[in-house]
């Protein structure tokens, strides 16, 4: 039996566990971070909640007799990324990184490259007044102090406390956002600028789509960079076909 570890939390993440589950030969553990209430759950175990920093990772490994740990995580877990990459170089045990391709740039998009958050919200009054901005609820204390912009702020959950922002409405949804639905919701609030780091994927695709539509520019938040050395995969389809030919057989 192949114990197999996915750091989840994405899309990517789920759609694996779904396709391996049940696999002949295989056993799959899926480790979510806990930050989202109501986390779109993969099948067989799941693990809530942090390891500990890289050690408490590296540990979980070697008493759980993990085969391969797969991070499935979110382009922009640095953190959790790290972890993983220094836990399986310690732990001795083989890591495969699923990452979704980066977004890219199209005939009429007008993207405004930035390699941070901080960066991103000094750049914003510069670009528009009422912008809508899709970088997560931990990333809005970089907006604190940006006055002169409005912000519509949409979340997974209602956040505990009032946003760190001087003007702003918040609203509430879970992707995929489909083109047309992002088009009306700018239009409806007059977004005259996004802000949004470069994720990937198609489920949140739609608002770049519809910035593109309205000519409206985009500020971008740069991707961190994935470590060196590391083998990385783009799909899910590559990754089950990657860890067939690991545990030594082909997907069926």
């Amino acid at each position: 039996m192949t114990r197999i570890l996915i750091l989840g939390g994405t899309r990517e993440a789920v759609e694996l566990a779904q396709r391996l589950h049940e696999r002949a030969g295989l056993q799959i553990v899926s480790s979510l971070a806990g930050r989202t209430r109501t986390p779109h759950m993969p099948p067989g175990e799941v693990r809530v909640g942090g390891f500990g920093g890289s050690a408490g990772l590296r540990d979980y490994l070697i008493r759980e007799r993990i085969d391969l740990l797969v991070d499935a995580t979110h382009p922009f877990a640095e953190r959790m990324h790290g972890n993983a990459v220094r836990a399986s170089r310690e732990g001795g045990v083989p890591i495969l990184r699923l990452e979704r391709s980066a977004w890219r740039q199209e005939p009429g998009d007008r993207w405004i490259a930035v390699d941070g958050v901080e960066d991103a919200a000094q750049a914003a009054p510069e670009h528009g007044r009422r912008a809508f901005l899709t970088t997560g609820v931990k990333e809005l204390a970089a907006f604190r102090e940006i006055e002169p912009v409005w912000f519509l702020v949409r979340l997974v959950d209602p956040p505990a406390a009032p946003l760190p922002l001087h003007h702003y409405e918040l609203i509430l949804g879970r992707g995929p956002f489909a083109a047309t639905d992002e088009e009306a919701l700018m239009r409806h609030h007059r977004i005259d600028l996004l802000i949004s780091k470069e994720s990937g994927g198609d489920s949140t695709y739609g608002k770049i789509a519809a910035a593109r539509i309205l000519n409206i520019p985009v500020i971008m938040i740069r991707r961190p960079a994935t470590s060196s050395g590391l083998e990385v995969v783009a799909s899910t389809d590559a990754a089950v076909e990657r860890i067939a030919e690991l545990c030594g057989g082909r997907p069926s």
